[in-house]
Parts: structure tokens; C-alpha cells; sequence
């Protein structure tokens, strides 16, 4: 299977193929910033499976002890795919870029300390503090 993801304006766009390793909600400020939303989500593809096209600017954070490297449209501001030192080998692709209602569900929620209170998940999803490797919320 081979899905498309892309920016507003359609300028820079991610062809994927086959599932992603995993989908990820984020609960941490940065992402709330980065997204304008109560949470980001990502889904993990391995390197081999991406094909990005079309231009984008980068910009990079750091988190604790790795980096984070965001790749916007330059046209319409669009944040579609990012890497990061703790996915290695892989690329994350903002799920609402593939504007598919169909997309599998998130299988883990993370940095939960920050979460929105009035946002409720689903009790099968895995849920973290902070990282995935912090203490557990369920």
C-alpha cells in the first residue's frame, strides 16, 4: 500500500509505502507550539519506505540529549515530516498530512505530565509520562 502525505498547498508531499513502525500522539509543550493543537501526531516509517518531494525549510531543537530536525513547506508553512535522534533509521510524518480519516490509530501517547485535562484516550493506548521509556500512565 502507498500513501500520500502532503502540505497545504500540495508543494512538499511524502509518499509512503507499506505501515508505519508505530503512531505516536505527543503531549509535550514544544509539540502543542510546533502543531497549534492539544497534541501532535506522528507516524513512524522506516527511511526505506519514504519518499519525500518538493522543498522545505528545516528547523532543529533539542530535547535533553538528542535532536529533533522538522522539515516545513516553505510556501505554506506546513510542518509534514521530522526525524529524530531517538527514531533512528526512521521518519515521522504528521498524521493529519495524509488527511485520511482512515489512518490506523495511535498506539502510544507520550510526555502525558503535559496532556490537556479535558482530553480523554482510549484505555488500550499505551501512555507515558514523558518519553517512551518513563513510568507508565496505563
Amino acid at each position: 500500500m502507498i500513501r500520500k502525505a502532503q502540505c497545504s498547498c500540495g508543494a512538499l508531499s511524502v509518499d509512503v509505502e507499506g505501515e508505519p513502525a508505530v503512531i505516536s500522539l505527543c503531549h509535550c509543550l514544544e509539540c502543542q507550539r510546533r502543531t497549534g493543537a492539544a497534541f501532535g501526531v506522528g507516524a513512524y516509517y522506516p527511511k526505506d519506505q519514504v519518499r519525500i518531494s518538493g522543498p522545505s525549510t528545516e528547523w532543529q531543537r533539542s530535547v535533553e540529549d538528542r535532536r529533533l530536525r522538522f522539515h516545513f513547506c516553505p510556501t505554506c508553512g506546513s510542518n509534514v515530516w521530522w526525524e529524530t535522534d531517538n527514531h533512528p533509521g526512521r521518519v515521522a510524518i504528521a498524521l493529519g498530512a495524509f488527511a485520511d480519516p482512515e489512518y490506523p490509530a495511535a498506539a502510544r501517547s507520550v510526555f502525558e505530565r503535559s496532556k490537556h485535562h479535558w482530553l480523554e484516550l482510549p484505555p488500550s493506548m499505551e501512555g507515558y509520562v514523558a518519553g517512551r521509556t518513563s513510568q507508565r500512565t496505563r
